[in-house]
């Protein structure tokens, strides 16, 4: 069925992987691979597979019909006491994949930057879901990006991999440095997560390290520094 989109690939820039770890993810991506991308903050893992993403969604020539962005939002774990309904309380955890699409896109204007993030969900190419609302779901013809993945436990990240659906493909970010997780058995979950992908001949597993690190000016020396001092590892 042809997927009928206002916002199409043709509104797309032209992002080109700019380290060679990027231009990996790009290759392996284009065979078809699922992916598994950790390492430093600021190498663009986020980005670059929101991209890749949105920009099969967006072709009509592919069974994908929508992202779907999966995240825990921690640290407040669970959220049913905060007010509003799901939509609400995710607000705050969208902004940075808001911010993202609007270096992905050629707009006429600045109002149509601003309401761009809106309209790709009201089109129903991306979706934000928190992990808590993930049991009983299964997801069909979609690219699952699961965002901070540092921050799921060997449970979570089981039952996320295990919604991916027919024709649908799953990438994972994260940074191991980064975890919020405090219990030891929780951190090792993740490792022991990443084994067991690594035998596996459908993904990808790409570890980013300081060279990866595009941002510009102080903020990159300052995770050039952190990195080789590991500071922030518990």
């Amino acid at each position: 069925m042809t997927k009928k989109k206002e916002i199409n690939s043709s509104d797309l820039v032209e992002v080109k992987p700019i380290t060679d770890n990027q231009k990996l993810v790009f290759e392996s991506y284009k065979k078809g691979l699922n992916q598994f991308l950790f390492g430093c903050a600021g190498t663009g893992k986020t980005f670059v597979s929101l991209y890749l993403a949105l920009k099969q969604v967006l072709n009509n020539e592919t069974p994908f019909n929508k992202v779907v962005m999966v995240r825990s939002l921690i640290p407040t774990r669970e959220i049913g006491f905060l007010p509003g309904d799901e939509e609400d309380k995710a607000a705050l955890y969208q902004v940075p994949y808001s911010n993202m699409v609007q270096f992905m896109f050629k707009q006429p204007n600045e109002q149509a930057f601003s309401m761009l993030y809106d309209r790709l969900k009201a089109q129903g190419s991306f979706y934000f879901l928190s992990t808590s609302f993930l049991r009983g779901l299964t997801f069909d013809n979609s690219i699952i990006i699961v965002d901070e993945c540092q921050n799921l436990n060997f449970h979570e990240l089981d039952t996320i991999i295990t919604r991916v659906g027919q024709d649908s493909k799953i990438i994972f970010c994260g940074d191991f440095m980064q975890t919020d997780l405090t219990k030891m058995n929780e951190r090792n979950g993740l490792h022991d997560f990443l084994r067991i992908l690594e035998e596996m001949k459908q993904f990808n597993c790409v570890e980013f390290d300081i060279g990866d690190i595009v941002r510009s000016g102080f903020v990159r020396d300052y995770l050039i520094q952190k990195t080789k001092l590991g500071i922030g590892v518990e």
